[in-house]
């Protein structure tokens, strides 16, 4: 299959099964103007699938590292109003999300951390009404993903760019399953075995997980009336979205008190256009307690220092070592693939969709249920397969979850 064909099937993967553009439905895209091109094909699907209008808010690396070397200090604090007003009237009119995610892991590299800090504070806090309607599936969203020159060499660093823009572009392909015959008939299957896992777990209504593997021993509460989730989501309209292409994931929400132990993560964290590497994090009674790390470690204390919130846990996801994007063995240096290779976690805001009720709940309710609120949301990777992981029933039972990183039932 050449690479035209499968640039097609892509496109026409996130429009269908990602966001699922419906008639009439207008349709917001992030991307990067490296990726124009491939731009332009996602908007002419989206309107043969029948979007309204197709917003694109354009990105430029370039552009991004000179306000961040050139731009006066205070200007880090700002977000402008007229962004934080367009996400939120296009949600309120229904729209659906897609941001294709392709910036370089180094972009940021050697920038003041606290520029880097204020300003994901300040876009935290304007854009807190909008991923509350992320966060409750109110809307369809998506995440995929391009490749850019910067990040194809931090991932193919011995090859010409070139060559590494294009060994980039295959590895995606396989990871959303495009280089299948029907992507979208691959990804409803997919859909339906990792909702089975989730139907297992929400069977066994476990109290607390917990991890043991090399650099890690952590407990995990679980409040009552967790719902672990899967692939696919559905919108308050009734019609189905895939947040993530790729996904490999089932995860639920962890309570917000009841995290205790240390863990490890076990492949790099790219986070503001930096790499968070070698970093073991300490937790008591849910909140951090300690944070070392040999790479990035002032950029990882601040992104905890947010807000009380990003002192702790929102997000807790299971991934089997054997899954095709670990097998795979590319390190992408971009969490939207790397999280699909690796058990993990997340530091800040929990899914009010993975709690009973928690769709129409209040802050204040999903605070009562044990949820966590923050204005950010980072994924870190701590699996690997020498990960061991139980499930502890309320009678203080204990069972097999994970054996050896992979599932043990």
């Amino acid at each position: 299959m050449s690479h035209s064909e499968m640039f097609e099937k892509y496109a026409d993967l996130a429009v269908r099964v990602g966001v699922n553009v419906q008639k009439d439905q207008l349709l917001y895209i992030g991307a990067s103007i490296d990726n124009a091109p491939f731009v332009r094909l996602v908007t002419k699907k989206a309107y043969e699938a029948g979007a309204r209008q197709v917003f694109v808010d354009w990105a430029d690396d370039e552009v991004s590292r000179m306000r961040y070397e050139m731009a006066p200090s205070d200007s880090f604090s700002e977000f402008p109003e007229w962004k934080k007003l367009e996400r939120e009237a296009l949600a309120d009119k229904g729209a659906a999300f897609m941001n294709i995610v392709s910036a370089s892991p180094d972009l940021m590299k050697g920038v003041d951390s606290q520029r880097i800090s204020d300003f994901q504070r300040a876009a935290g806090q304007a854009l807190e009404k909008y991923r509350q309607y992320i966060q409750s599936d109110k809307v369809s969203w998506t995440v995929i993903a391009a490749p850019s020159a910067g990040w194809a060499k931090k991932v193919f660093p011995d090859v010409e760019e070139s060559e590494a823009i294009e060994k980039l572009w295959d590895a995606i392909f396989k990871a959303v399953r495009v280089d299948q015959k029907d992507p979208v008939a691959a990804w409803k299957k997919h859909d339906e075995t990792l909702h089975e896992k989730a139907d297992y777990l929400n069977n066994k209504k476990y109290k607390q997980l917990h991890y043991k593997a090399p650099g890690t021993d952590l407990t995990i509460d679980l409040p009552a009336g967790h719902i672990w989730a899967g692939a696919g989501s559905v919108n308050e309209k009734g019609n189905t979205f895939m947040a993530n292409m790729p996904t490999e994931e089932v995860f639920t929400v962890p309570h917000k008190d009841g995290v205790s132990g240390y863990v490890t993560n076990t492949k790099p964290l790219s986070y503001g256009g930096n790499i968070i590497d070698g970093f073991k994090i300490t937790f008591e009674n849910g909140r951090i307690t300690d944070v070392t790390a040999e790479e990035g470690e002032d950029i990882l204390k601040k992104l905890i220092d947010t807000d009380e919130g990003s002192h702790r846990l929102g997000e807790v996801a299971l991934v089997p070592h054997q899954s095709p994007i670990s097998q795979s063995n590319v390190l992408f240096f971009n969490t939207l693939f790397d999280e699909n290779a690796s058990n993990h976690l997340a530091i800040g805001s929990a899914y009010a969709f993975c709690v009973e009720g928690g769709k129409t709940a209040s802050k204040e309710e999903l605070a009562e249920k044990g949820l966590n609120s923050s204005i950010t949301h980072v994924d870190f990777m701590i699996g690997s397969e020498k990960m061991d992981i139980d499930g502890i029933s309320e009678d203080g039972s204990s069972e097999p979850v994970f054996r050896n990183g992979d599932w043990a039932f």
